[in-house]
């Protein structure tokens, strides 16, 4: 199973293997995840969503083309479901993901936990945590439309003409939201004293 493509493996499970569906999920739920965590900034409520997200591609595998990406149809759920919870929670009116988030908290999302752990020194393990708070306040603080972008290629690795198919937009305009976050976060953190 590990050599066929997700199209491959999504035509398997539209047949009924539910071992495709087990390493489709296995590929892929850790990239959605991060992806999600970082949209709406509350591991909890990530892990919600991302149960949220395998469910809905259980209820909608039939209407899978195959002519399709995988990843582009799996990241376009994603991104409808955080959309769809960025609405409800604004009804609400609960903090919005423009807010910072929760900084010093236990568990906080931050975009830099991917660097790996090895001993370091005190100082810098205090440069790295102060780094981290900067990043993702920078983050927080962009445009959902420059967020999306953001994170989807970052987070997804996704390509940016999957990204144009997945939030509906041109190419051109998804590289120039790639630009405008790009050169936001290199400002805002300038701004913040971070040495680029």
């Amino acid at each position: 199973m590990e050599r066929l493509s997700d199209e491959q493996l999504m035509a398997r499970f539209q047949r009924g293997e539910l071992r495709a569906f087990e390493e489709l999920l296995e590929r892929h739920r850790g990239g959605v995840f991060r992806f999600i965590l970082r949209f709406v900034g509350q591991r909890e409520t990530a892990e919600d969503l991302l149960q949220e997200v395998f469910l809905r591609l259980v209820a909608k595998k039939l209407s899978f083309a195959q002519r399709a990406k995988f990843t582009t149809w799996l990241y376009t759920i994603a991104r409808n479901q955080c959309i769809d919870h960025l609405r409800r929670a604004r009804h609400r009116k609960t903090a919005s993901l423009d807010q910072a988030l929760n900084p010093g908290a236990e568990g906080e999302v931050r975009l830099m936990d991917r660097i790996p752990a090895k001993a370091k020194g005190t100082d810098q393990q205090a440069h790295e945590h102060r780094l981290r708070k900067n990043i993702s306040q920078a983050v927080g603080e962009l445009s959902d439309e420059q967020r999306e972008v953001f994170l989807m290629r970052e987070e997804g690795g996704l390509a940016f003409d999957e990204i144009a198919g997945i939030v509906g937009a041109p190419l051109n305009t998804v590289k120039s939201r790639m630009r405008y976050a790009l050169r936001a976060l290199k400002t805002n953190l300038q701004a913040q004293g971070v040495e680029l």
